[in-house]
């Protein structure tokens, strides 16, 4: 029973995820532009300000959630096996590696072009923790990637 119901419940999350997901990227892509007919040579688009926050809404649920369920893992894995249970808080400190290396390689050359509402956040600790998280970003990208062909290959290799 508890299977079903967390089927169900990834089911309709990753539905309502991929629904409202696929909108904010319809209204990006189609929603039009701020000035269309503007000699100004950067196009803005009327949507882009949603479909930011909605990357970055998706990417702290992942980073919460991937922290909640290794200190979940790792208190019940604790009581049982004591090293096990440091392989899993080894991801955690995987996860703060990868983000203080992400934020380390960011770029802080400032950005042309860009409004003067967007100045005050065209400095060098907004540049890097953007270029962070798209950084994270990129790289959870292929690890899922790459998790769903293993799956594939271990599935095939054991029939």
């Amino acid at each position: 029973m508890a299977v079903t119901k967390i089927r169900k419940i990834s089911s309709w999350t990753f539905l309502i995820v991929t629904i409202v997901s696929l909108a904010i990227f319809g209204l990006f892509f189609f929603g039009g532009v701020d000035d269309p007919y503007g000699a100004d040579q950067f196009k803005n688009p009327t949507f882009t300000g949603e479909m930011l926050i909605w990357a970055y809404i998706l990417l702290a649920i992942c980073a919460v959630s991937m922290i909640l369920f290794g200190i979940t893992q790792f208190s019940n894995k604790f009581k049982t096996n004591p090293k096990g249970a440091l392989a899993s808080l080894a991801v955690l400190i995987v996860f703060a590696i990868l983000l203080v290396v992400a934020y380390t390689i960011g770029d802080v050359t400032p950005l042309l072009g860009i409004n003067a509402d967007s100045q005050k956040f065209n400095v060098e600790s907004w540049l890097k923790i953007t270029d962070m998280w798209l950084y994270t970003m990129y790289i959870f990208l292929v690890l899922c990637i790459l998790a769903i062909i293993w799956g594939s290959v271990k599935t095939i290799l054991k029939k």
